[in-house]
């Protein structure tokens, strides 16, 4: 494969930098993104190469001026997407509030419109694009405690779908990755008794690596996947199988 430009949002912690420095690897040219966290941005940035934006992928303005930023800079058009960025509000719905909401569905399903929504015309003119979107094990299955998340992971799913049908006949393919519990800073910090549970539900008996996280991406993202398009990719260690 041609070495190509790839944007991977929320790109400098966890999944979203193990999928960028995969992407590295396979010899791409890649940008990661951030909007918290500025010194592990910074840390990630000199440690891989890997030049890294600021910017809230929550806001379609934002994204767009970002893009066009990116794009000038690199002096060549978008070829990959990984819609990584997430956060999560976590609170049974009888008590949540709007806010919580609107921000979890802000940032875990709109960023994948005001992020594709600004390359794909790149994509579908070049005739050649991969966008792959992270799901989540309880966008296909639901979590106690996380409508909001469910949702908007739930959401990517049929978005995901919708525009796989629209660009099959222009070289695109577009894919989910729906991961289960990975092994990630984040997680680790659950209490060890609570963790214990989690992984005492999962078949094979531990937590992925983002590595394994990374390399899915990277095949979805290379020639060799381009027969599949539209597809929901769960990777959860036997968790939850559809």
């Amino acid at each position: 494969m041609t070495k190509k430009l790839a944007l991977v949002t929320g790109g400098t912690r966890g999944i979203g930098a193990a999928i960028a420095r995969k992407l590295q690897s396979d010899g791409h040219e890649v940008v990661s993104t951030y909007i918290g966290h500025p010194e592990s941005a910074e840390q990630f940035s000199k440690e891989t190469g890997i030049k890294v934006y600021k910017f809230d992928v929550a806001y379609f303005e934002s994204c767009q001026s970002a893009i066009q930023q990116i794009e000038k800079d690199f002096g060549r058009t978008i070829d990959i997407v990984i819609n990584n960025a997430g956060i999560t509000k976590d609170r049974f719905l009888h008590k949540m509030a709007v806010e919580e909401w609107n921000a979890v569905i802000n940032t875990n399903l709109n960023s994948a419109f005001n992020i594709t929504r600004n390359v794909i015309e790149g994509m579908r003119k070049n005739g050649w694009g991969r966008i792959v979107s992270l799901s989540s094990i309880n966008g296909v299955k639901g979590q106690i405690g996380q409508a909001n998340y469910s949702a908007a992971k739930a959401g990517l799913i049929g978005f995901t779908k919708a525009i796989a049908q629209e660009n099959a006949n222009k070289g695109i393919t577009v894919n989910i990755i729906a991961p289960g519990y990975v092994g990630t800073d984040m997680v680790k910090k659950i209490d060890p008794k609570i963790l214990q549970g989690i992984v005492g539900q999962i078949p094979v008996g531990r937590l992925a690596e983002p590595s394994e996280i990374a390399a899915l991406a990277s095949y979805l993202c290379s020639d060799e996947a381009g027969f599949i398009t539209g597809a929901t990719m769960n990777i959860n260690g036997g968790q939850y199988m559809q």
